[in-house]
């Protein structure tokens, strides 16, 4: 009979000074009582990804055509310095024993160097693909998981590094790697088990993976909580527990509403809708495998470890309301593509959305016309105008012969979602939603339910997110 088995991934802030790394080792010795194999999700520290990648899109974005003198550009130079000092300094801080700091700081400067050496590569080339910018982002991870065994081993507790890379097999779709399931479960159990039986405390990388050939992956920005996912639905392991500086999920933003509450436990289906639109706490892929294999997902404050947090569950508490929380998007566009020549016309949205696909461009939130007459739908503000161009160049013909008037957008937008299952089961949610808003003098652009009946979405003006959020909030607390 399999032990009982954990799974614990750490965010960033977490792990991101000397402090935030005794924090996480206490609630790493704290958790041996109860669990007997735990393995160790540990992100980069907070702000390294960032550092890594705009430096690498700096050199691209700074090329001159006269050679570099005297070695390294000073961003670059910059750079290295800081990481070697983020890590270096809490090492330094936490590991007494003279062998482990030297050997774990000569550790992570190979990987500064590797840093060094891509970005060479990347200005000399002149750009940075996919696959190189993959290269340059794993880094933070790989770094954060020498230093954090090197923590633990010093305070006692015995633990074993090991790429996620090793034993997470992805296909070659860089920047936003898909699992192959299959084969990442035979190499997670066969490389995994034997060092948890072992007695290991097991420290691995969130957020990448390698493709067939060995070539690292990632799995899209805030990966980690998905690697834990991935790793607890294919050990298997019995719970998933999400450590970051927060409470766990809150009944909305609390720098929007001071009121603001953490919810003791939610359903699936609402945490999928509240990732989704907007919610932080939690990256939208990390609910399907774990859904998939039964297991428990807890979301954690590390710096207020006491805190219960949030429970993930399968049909979430009830807890007297029918709203349980309101999220938003901001920074987003609506697009409408409309004219009378579309009524009746097959395939105008399959178009539409095949425009919109081929520029990665993906669209949370669409509305259609009962006539037939306009299809309107949500997009990154960013993306607002390589879609546009996209849908001018697909309909050329159509607008041509004016059979479509016009593809268009507005100014930015905010889709804000109110999210409680509850909703499914009682009437006149809808109307005491619109009516707040009415009452509160917010306007609504468009409105959205999803199939699930879990959650409505509205778009609303960017001026007037804020009042939004806090005027729905007010539903809740009723």
């Amino acid at each position: 009979m399999q032990q009982k088995t954990l799974v614990m991934k750490f965010g960033g802030t977490s792990v991101g000074s000397a402090d935030a790394l005794i924090s996480a080792t206490q609630i790493i010795r704290d958790a041996q009582k109860d669990w007997i194999r735990i393995v160790v999700v540990t992100s980069a520290m907070s702000g390294v990804t960032n550092l890594l990648l705009d430096s690498a899109n700096q050199i691209v974005g700074a090329r001159s055509s006269r050679p570099v003198l005297g070695g390294e550009p000073p961003p670059l130079q910059d750079a290295e310095n800081n990481l070697r000092e983020k890590h270096f300094s809490a090492a330094e801080k936490l590991i007494k024993n003279k062998s482990l700091l030297e050997e774990t700081k000569k550790e992570i400067n190979a990987l500064i160097q590797i840093f060094v050496n891509l970005c060479s590569a990347i200005q000399v080339l002149g750009e940075a693909s996919p696959r190189a910018l993959d290269a340059v982002a794993s880094l933070g991870e790989r770094m954060s998981l020498r230093l954090l065994t090197a923590v633990l081993n010093e305070a006692g507790i015995k633990a074993k590094g090991i790429e996620a890379s090793e034993f997470i097999v992805t296909n070659s779709n860089f920047q936003n790697a898909h699992p192959d399931f299959h084969i990442t479960k035979e190499k997670t159990q066969a490389l995994l088990n034997p060092l948890l039986d072992e007695g290991n405390i097991v420290i691995t990388t969130g957020f990448i993976g390698a493709n067939a050939e060995g070539v690292i992956t990632t799995l899209g920005r805030g990966g980690s909580d998905y690697t834990a996912a991935i790793i607890g639905s294919v050990l298997p392991a019995n719970e998933v527990w999400i450590w970051t500086d927060v409470d766990g999920v809150m009944t909305t933003d609390p720098r929007i509403v001071s009121s603001a509450k953490t919810l003791s436990e939610i359903s699936y289906g609402e945490i999928a809708e509240l990732a989704y639109y907007g919610a932080k706490v939690l990256h939208p892929k990390t609910i399907r495998p774990v859904v998939d294999a039964g297991i428990g997902l807890r979301i954690c404050n590390t710096f207020n470890p006491t805190h219960e947090g949030t429970r993930l569950t399968a049909s979430g508490k009830k807890n007297g309301h029918v709203i349980k929380a309101v999220t938003a998007i901001q920074k987003q566009r609506l697009v409408t593509i409309e004219g009378r020549g579309m009524l009746g016309v097959p395939g105008v949205a399959a178009r539409a959305f095949g425009a919109v696909a081929s520029t990665k461009t993906s669209v949370p939130l669409i509305t259609q016309a009962s006539s037939e007459q306009s299809i309107c739908f949500a997009v990154p503000s960013e993306t607002a105008p390589s879609v546009l161009s996209a849908l001018e160049k697909t309909f050329a013909h159509e607008i041509e012969e004016d059979d479509i008037d016009r593809v268009w957008s507005t100014d930015d937008v905010s889709i804000v979602t109110v999210v409680g299952a509850g909703m499914r089961h009682t009437p006149g949610v809808a109307g005491k939603v619109f009516s707040q808003l009415g009452n509160n003098g917010v306007n609504v652009l468009a409105i959205a339910q999803g199939s699930s009946e879990v959650s409505i979405s509205l778009v609303v003006d960017a001026n007037d997110t804020e009042n939004a959020v806090r005027t729905l909030h007010e539903l809740i607390v009723q």
